[in-house]
């Protein structure tokens, strides 16, 4: 069985996270990585398999800007931090993903300069991506871009490491994909690639660009908006949509990540529970986007701390919480526990059975194993999971 078979993500955005200052550098090491110990043991009881961390590596600002791939940014440690965090995920039987920015990398990076030959150019003039003065995109038609990307790749891996999200992965060719996975694969046969993928064909995308899994976003978008407008219309057609994506690829399912509104300010605590509802029932590799278990809020905003809202400090331990998200943090771990004794619904086959537009009602098959789903949005939002072998679960608000 891989490891998109049974894995569950615990995601967190570290610098936000840990409470460093996200929109400055500076060159002082402070060790943060090590306070993330008391939320592992919070994924480990959750029911989460892994920990998917946002970027660690040395950047200008909020990580994505990188400026070293090899060093840990000072903000949040340094090389032993990140040797004593590996040791703890594997300790605690947690798989560790790191999220790799290989598209772009900052305009003060080292590569950076009058001839910078490795950098994708027009005309004479360095690509910026989608707009960002600051960032600038890599040429992926070069040799010597892949071997430094492999290199990148395999010395994180040497370290540890279970595997990498690949940031903006849908910018860069799907040939260029597959070549680097197939030599990092030759040293690394069961590292699991994540390929953040927003539109399109995802199954297909995934099978050009020999990725395990890409973002399901279209499902994200299709159960929080159908909780919203109380319209299961649009629902039923993403689950379709998901099965045909789902037949050959395990695909990333979430209700929230780095980059989003958070789910209980889109539908609220009710609704949070519903969208969690699908998330851990229907076919897919589920990642919990750290505090969505507790009610979280957030909206993002506009400008250079656009995104400051979702990515909020977490507190020192996981006892410092506020009581008033233990009811949902219940009812994730409920969810989860289903999913890992149902495992095999990470590669079911999911059909819909009925729908109006306040309720839908869902099957996931595989051989002989069924879970059926009814899911109501209205008058009372509440939720009935029946599996084949006896197990049922239910929630109501």
């Amino acid at each position: 069985m891989s490891l998109d078979d049974h894995a569950i993500w615990y995601h967190v955005y570290p610098l936000g996270a840990l409470g460093a200052p996200v929109h400055e550098r500076g060159a002082e090491v402070v060790h943060r990585l090590g306070a993330l110990e008391p939320w592992l043991d919070h994924a480990v009881g959750l029911g989460c398999s892994g920990l998917l961390l946002g970027p660690i590596f040395t950047s200008v600002s909020h990580g994505y800007d990188t400026l070293d791939h090899y060093s840990i940014d000072p903000r949040l440690g340094d090389d032993g931090d990140f040797d004593a965090l590996v040791a703890a995920c594997r300790e605690r039987g947690l798989s560790l993903m790191l999220d790799g920015v290989f598209n772009h990398v900052s305009t003060q990076h080292g590569l950076v300069g009058e001839d910078s030959p490795m950098l994708r150019r027009s005309n004479g003039y360095l690509y910026t991506w989608e707009g960002h003065d600051n960032l600038v995109e890599l040429d992926h038609t070069r040799a010597d871009v892949a071997d430094w990307i492999t290199g990148i790749m395999l010395h994180w891996l040497r370290r540890g490491i279970a595997g990498w999200r690949l940031d903006v992965a849908y910018a860069v060719a799907p040939e260029f994909w597959r070549e680097v996975i197939a030599r990092v694969r030759r040293e690394f046969p069961d590292a699991l690639f994540l390929g953040e993928v927003i539109h399109g064909d995802y199954g297909a995308i995934a099978e050009a660009a020999t990725f395990d899994s890409v973002t399901a976003y279209e499902l994200w978008k299709a159960t929080w908006s159908s909780i919203k407008d109380i319209n299961c219309w649009e629902l039923a057609h993403a689950l379709e949509r998901h099965r045909s994506f789902s037949a050959n690829h395990v695909l990333n399912t979430f209700v929230g990540n780095h980059d989003v509104d958070r789910i209980a300010s889109l539908v609220g605590g009710d609704g949070a529970a519903l969208a969690a509802s699908v998330l851990f029932t229907v076919p897919g590799m589920p990642s919990v986007y750290y505090g969505d278990e507790q009610g979280f809020t957030g909206v993002r905003g506009t400008g250079l701390y656009a995104d400051d809202a979702v990515r909020p400090p977490l507190p020192a331990t996981p006892a410092d919480l506020l009581p008033t998200g233990a009811w949902l943090e219940t009812v994730y771990r409920d969810l989860i526990g289903f999913r890992r004794r149902h495992a095999w619904l990470s590669r079911g086959h999911l059909a819909v059975v009925a729908k109006e537009n306040a309720w839908i009602e869902y099957a996931v098959t595989h051989g002989d194993d069924r879970v059926d789903v009814r899911l109501e949005l209205e008058p009372t939002p509440r939720v009935v999971v029946r599996a084949s072998d006896g197990e049922t679960w239910g929630w109501s608000a």
